[in-house]
């Protein structure tokens, strides 16, 4: 069975991606660069994705089988992050000598 979605709400998650976009792209180029810079830009990147998951892949209203594939692939997108944060921040704390 074919879910027919209007076309007003593809436009308004296209204008939120838009936003988010832009929000993206004033972090990374401010001139005062933050390390908290990386967990926002990470924030907007998991939100992005949980939306075109829901909307543009149509998982929001697939089967509990589409819902359990796709949390299977976000949960390796999660682990991924935390892979990349993990390298990111591996020099904020500065260890005692012979910690090393």
């Amino acid at each position: 069975m074919e879910h027919v979605v209007p076309i007003k709400v593809y436009l308004r998650i296209y204008a939120a991606l838009m936003a988010l976009l832009a929000l993206t792209v004033a972090v990374a180029y401010a001139h005062v660069w933050s390390p908290l810079a990386i967990f926002v830009m990470l924030a907007v990147a998991i939100t992005k994705a949980v939306l075109v998951m829901l909307y543009f892949m149509g998982l929001r209203w697939g089967t509990r089988l589409t819902w359990l594939w796709a949390g299977i692939g976000f949960v390796f997108l999660l682990l991924l992050f935390g892979v990349v944060m993990d390298q990111t921040t591996r020099g904020w704390i500065a260890l005692p000598a012979g910690w090393e």
